[in-house]
């Protein structure tokens, strides 16, 4: 079983210490590398004046973690890519891969937030969610054609590449039927340098809905999930791996190709976990719960309505804070019922002191992470 670290970085009233929490997320890098961590995974999120979330850029943040450590994978939970440019992107992505020595894990999104869509790229408007997943498909088009090593063109609803009419005249750059014709009109691109990774770096999407589950699959797209409890979860890691099964014609095995986030917390004793760890999580579901409602944590044939969020309501579903033990023991329950592969641990909520999140970390790898050491699916 492969442990990974869910790096959303929040740091309510820091603003002004930026570079500190920087220097903390780097600790927090290295240490996973040294302790044997599987990969590190950044997100993206804009114009957060309220300090939940700061990294508007996960692929600079990774360049940023490549050059300190040498083993852990790196990626991103996600790259919002209906807010890129398409080509930039595959890229940045490239040069990332390049730079890690092949250590890159790609997670995209489609986005959740207006103010952040219509400010960056307006039609991907999540008001309007056939649009929004229009956007996103194209993208995720445009990056495979990209990271292809060939040259190509797009002729899309969003994208058109190369741009129409544009002329290359340069005696250092012949004319060739791949790139420009004899009267010099450019007819295709190539993205430059190619991944390290071949034929791409691995795809990931964060995905929750019936139709999410099954486009990533059918796309060939791992899939990360967060919030919903073990009962839930069920249908959805079965829905991923029928269609899965359908799409590569060979039976798959229950887990394979999925993440799970969960929200986790180690110290000595309960209270302990409990008092170090309430205030900052409770700080991440009260934000994200605003815009997402309470429907995604239900029991299957629960009934929440009049159900108020609280640290209890998420103990008896979801979280993974305690001792050692403890926790271990909540791992192979996710394992029992899920085959769960692999775990992505988010212990850094918003306002966790940073030094309680390491001792957490530490006292993982130290007390748990043994106890699947050889663990295969």
């Amino acid at each position: 079983m492969r442990f990974s670290i869910f790096h959303n970085v929040g740091a309510p009233g820091r603003l002004h210490e930026v570079a500190s929490v920087l220097d903390e997320m780097r600790e927090v890098a290295t240490f996973a590398d040294d302790a044997g961590y599987h990969s590190i995974w950044y997100t993206e999120h804009h114009f957060g004046h309220e300090g939940f979330e700061l990294v508007p850029n996960p692929v600079q943040m990774g360049t940023d973690i490549a050059a300190r450590t040498s083993r852990i994978r790196i990626g991103q939970a996600a790259n919002i890519v209906t807010f890129w440019n398409p080509l930039r992107l595959a890229e940045d992505l490239a040069m990332l891969d390049q730079l890690s020595g092949g250590r890159l894990e790609v997670g995209v999104g489609r986005g959740l937030y207006g103010r952040e869509a219509m400010n960056l790229n307006p039609a991907a408007d999540p008001r309007d969610q056939e649009q929004n997943r229009a956007v996103f498909d194209e993208t995720i088009a445009l990056l495979r054609k990209a990271w292809s090593g060939e040259f190509f063109s797009h002729d899309g609803e969003f994208y058109q590449v190369p741009a129409p009419g544009l002329t290359w005249n340069h005696p250092l750059s012949p004319a060739s039927p791949e790139f420009i014709g004899e009267d010099y009109t450019i007819a295709k691109l190539k993205v430059v340098p190619q991944s390290f990774q071949r034929p791409h770096p691995p795809l990931s999407q964060v995905i929750d809905s019936p139709r999410s589950i099954e486009s990533a699959a059918r796309a060939g797209m791992k899939g990360i999930f967060w919030m919903p409890p073990i009962s839930e979860l069920k249908g959805r890691f079965d829905l991923y791996r029928t269609t899965l099964s359908e799409a590569t014609g060979t039976e798959q095995r229950l887990g394979t190709g999925l993440s799970l986030v969960r929200d986790v917390y180690v110290a000595d004793t309960m209270e302990q976990a409990r008092a170090d760890f309430e205030e900052a999580l409770m700080t991440s579901y009260r934000w994200i719960c605003h815009w997402r409602g309470l429907g995604n944590l239900r029991e299957v044939g629960e009934d929440i309505s009049g159900r108020e969020l609280d640290y209890d309501f998420l103990a008896e579903r979801n979280l993974l804070v305690g001792t050692p033990d403890y926790v271990a023991e909540k791992v192979h329950e996710l394992r029992e019922e899920l085959n769960l592969q692999d775990l992505m641990l988010w212990t850094t909520h918003p306002g966790l002191a940073h030094r309680k999140a390491m001792r957490s970390f530490e006292l993982f790898s130290e007390k748990v992470m043994p106890q699947f050491t050889g663990d295969a699916a």
